[in-house]
């Protein structure tokens, strides 16, 4: 997993409230466990004017021309903004790894959907949750100015707009940790590979027969 520690990225919105799994990546596309591949096809259902399958070629699909992700001003986006209650409905972790395949590093909002915002860290996806008022201010902004970037420093625990007006948010500090280092729960399992192996060693001088193969 790529650490997150900090990031000047360009904003783009998402601005409606109660944004399910299955808006930010549709049901048919749930096949695959690769966790990579789910970007051309988030917020499909917005995204595009079709209905979107597995495998087809989404560079030839018509494009929903009101949807902002399809703007060019927003076009490499590392932020998003959205609000509250982002990534509710199915527990589905697809959904960060649709957010993160297209480009996604951070979320801000004022609330997110409990399993999804465990999702995204271990999927080194940073959701930060700012009060609303909050949040609103910073859309007003980014609507207002193109090229709107926004520095979201992990360390310092802030959001800073171009204007230089600094925001503090509040992450748990293992999972901060765990995001600075780009560790998931299979590189926090590999940091005790020799433990795990020292403990497989003497399991197996201590019960022999457990290893036996059996004819």
């Amino acid at each position: 997993m790529k650490p997150f520690e900090r990031l000047l990225g360009l904003a783009a919105p998402m601005d409606r409230a109660n944004v399910d799994t299955d808006v930010i990546i549709p049901k048919q596309f749930l096949k695959s466990i690769k966790r990579s591949g789910f970007g051309p096809n988030l917020f499909d259902e917005l995204r595009y004017l079709d209905e979107g399958q597995p495998d087809m070629d989404n560079s030839a699909r018509p494009k929903n021309p009101d949807f902002p992700l399809n703007f060019e001003r927003y076009q490499g986006a590392e932020v998003l903004l959205a609000r509250s209650n982002f990534g509710c409905g199915s527990s589905r972790e697809h959904a960060p790894w649709a957010l993160t395949d297209y480009g996604f590093r951070a979320i801000i909002a004022p609330s997110f959907a409990d399993i999804f915002h465990s999702n995204c860290f271990k999927n080194g996806l940073l959701p930060i949750v700012l009060e609303s008022e909050i949040v609103s201010r910073i859309f007003d902004e980014m609507y207002a100015n193109e090229g709107y970037r926004l520095d979201v420093n992990l360390e310092a625990q802030t959001v800073t707009t171009p204007s230089g007006e600094a925001f503090e948010f509040e992450v748990d500090a293992f999972r901060k940790e765990c995001l600075l280092k780009g560790l998931d729960d299979i590189g926090l399992t590999l940091q005790q590979a020799d433990a795990i192996k020292q403990f497989e060693m003497q399991w197996r001088a201590q019960s022999p027969w457990l290893f036996d193969v059996i004819q």
